[in-house]
């Protein structure tokens, strides 16, 4: 059965008939029960999401301990358990000297379809008989509300069920709902909504209430509204962490991904820059680093990064050795993206603690064998991933790009980098920008390839420029001999572009101000010769001078 669907379509309002006996077939009765004492309920001091998410936690923490029967069919002539006398039509009976003071949390009743404990604490059957045991509590008023169940069951499983399930209870007139005070309110908008299809609350917390009570009555048009409208209001990372917990804490959890999906979204948005909020970012509970690991847009130099900062969370938050492990290995070791990350950072990994060697040495194999794929390979394989929960093989927005490197060590000290560059990567040059490599080593030091848009020599136009810098500062003296080459069609080698020597000191670069020797517009226009399917293909190979 649809949940959404309603008679006379998605967008009848039959407000109308809400509690109107004129258009209702029976009477629905709200006993109403004390909440804790230690517990608040949104009219009572949960004005925040703070207190509301505390308070959520205590009410699951006391859900174990109510033992009161939620729902079930009373015939007319029936009277209460607890000495509570049954009301006429339309009064409610009304306990002047108790207060609701706070909310429980109840777990759903399948309409009397599954078991749930008597008042002793024992489980009990009660397979729709209608002298089911009531929970002990004493009822602190009575409600009654006239109800169409035509529009209940069309809008509700729940109802549905209850109405149809073929017992003698289900033919009776009036049906009884036992509730804790905290819930009443959330519960009458439910109702409206069930006739209206809106909500006149406008509250996080409220809007909290209600999306609780349509997935406890399996209202599931109700939670995407609440949903929808939670999405529209401010969020702040206390709300956002707490709307990445509800799919743990409701039975319909697919009603409410829209809502976790905005919320990781926000938290990936504004940790995007990890390094700059690292002390805020290495309090975010699982989820929530879970949420910021996922993102392809973080701001950071590399994936180095992200591992270092994994570690440093994982000991944060796990000190025992195999509890982290377990988390590495299962939720946070799917979302660094080995595969980007450098060599020398990649032989720690087979070396590091925190992981299983067994997961650790696949992670590394797996890294090295996409390393060694073709540009275009490497593109299939993160094209494959773009809608994927573990996208280990999609790019992120690194500040250092990344280079596969060659090393060799006969008959001299060489390494052959290769550096690519989206034409739009490029295009961002413009006029006078730069952009970086990761880091690579030869002979212990450290050097790095930048690309810039130049003005040329005589400043008469821009122009694409390649350099090869050092890392180290001071008085370091490194002599390499190096060359420069591109490739302008697939099918084709690297063509050498420019060669030469040079004594490195002080972390100096050397390099070639125009690689192709034509203006920046001839470099980027739409017939360019110098991308191959929109990627710029550069190799730099740097060789140890005796």
């Amino acid at each position: 059965m649809d949940s959404d669907f309603s008679p006379g379509g998605p967008d009848s309002d039959f407000g109308f008939a809400f509690n109107d006996s004129n258009f209702s077939d029976r009477v629905l009765r709200i006993e109403i029960k004390p909440d804790l004492p230690d517990s608040k309920s949104d009219g009572d001091g949960c004005s925040s999401i703070a207190d509301w998410a505390r308070n959520r936690k205590r009410r699951r923490e006391e859900m174990k301990k109510d033992t009161g029967v939620d729902v079930f069919m009373q015939r007319e002539e029936q009277i209460l358990h607890c000495n509570m006398p049954d009301t006429e039509d339309g009064v409610a009976y009304e306990n002047q000297d108790e207060e609701p003071v706070a909310m429980i949390e109840e777990s759903p009743v399948d309409a009397g379809l599954k078991s749930s404990l008597n008042c002793d604490g024992e489980e009990a059957t009660h397979s729709n008989d209608s002298s089911w045991s009531m929970d002990c509590s004493t009822v602190l008023r009575v409600k009654t509300v006239h109800i169409s169940s035509p529009i209940l069951a069309a809008m509700s499983p729940f109802f549905y069920k209850l109405f149809s399930n073929g017992m003698r209870e289900s033919e009776q007139r009036h049906v009884t709902l036992q509730i804790h005070a905290s819930e009443e309110a959330a519960l009458m908008d439910l109702l409206n909504f069930m006739y209206t299809r809106t909500l006149s609350t406008t509250t996080p917390t409220a809007l909290l209430d209600v999306l609780m009570a349509a997935d406890k009555f399996e209202v599931a048009s109700c939670m995407r509204y609440c949903s929808r409208l939670l999405r529209d209001l401010p969020m702040t990372c206390e709300s956002a962490l707490l709307y990445l917990d509800l799919p743990s804490s409701v039975l319909m959890a697919e009603a409410v991904q829209p809502l976790t999906d905005a919320a990781k979204q926000f938290l990936a948005a504004r940790y995007k820059d990890i390094t700059k909020f690292q002390e805020e970012v290495l309090k975010l509970p699982l989820a929530g680093i879970e949420a910021v690991l996922s993102s392809d847009d973080l701001q950071i130099a590399s994936e180095d990064t992200v591992y270092d900062f994994v570690l440093k969370w994982a000991r944060t938050h796990y000190p025992k050795l195999e509890e982290r492990r377990e988390v590495l290995g299962s939720r946070l070791g799917r979302l660094i993206r080995f595969p980007y990350m450098t060599c020398r950072k990649l032989k720690k990994v087979l070396t590091c603690n925190d992981f299983d060697p067994d997961f650790a040495s696949k992670l590394v194999l797996e890294s090295l064998f996409f390393k060694a794929e073709t540009p275009y390979r490497q593109r299939s394989l993160a094209a494959e991933e773009a809608n994927a929960i573990h996208r280990r093989f999609v790019e992120r927005a690194y500040k250092y790009r990344p280079v596969k490197v060659v090393e060799f060590e006969l008959p001299r000290q060489q390494c052959v980098v290769y550096l690519d560059l989206k034409r739009e990567e490029c295009a961002h040059l413009f006029p006078a920008g730069r952009v970086y490599s990761q880091a690579f080593h030869l002979g212990g030091q450290g050097f790095f390839l930048s690309a810039h848009c130049n003005m040329d020599q005589q400043s008469s136009f821009h122009c694409f420029g390649l350099f090869l810098g050092m890392q180290e500062k001071g008085s370091v003296s490194f002599a390499v001999d190096y060359e420069f080459a591109a490739r302008t069609k697939p099918s084709e080698d690297y063509l050498s572009k420019y060669k030469g020597n040079y004594t490195f000191t002080g972390g100096k670069a050397v390099g070639y101000r125009n690689l192709f020797g034509v203006p920046w517009t001839t470099f980027m226009a739409d017939d360019s010769l110098y991308f191959i399917n929109g990627v710029l293909h550069l190799r730099a190979e740097l060789t140890i001078r005796h």
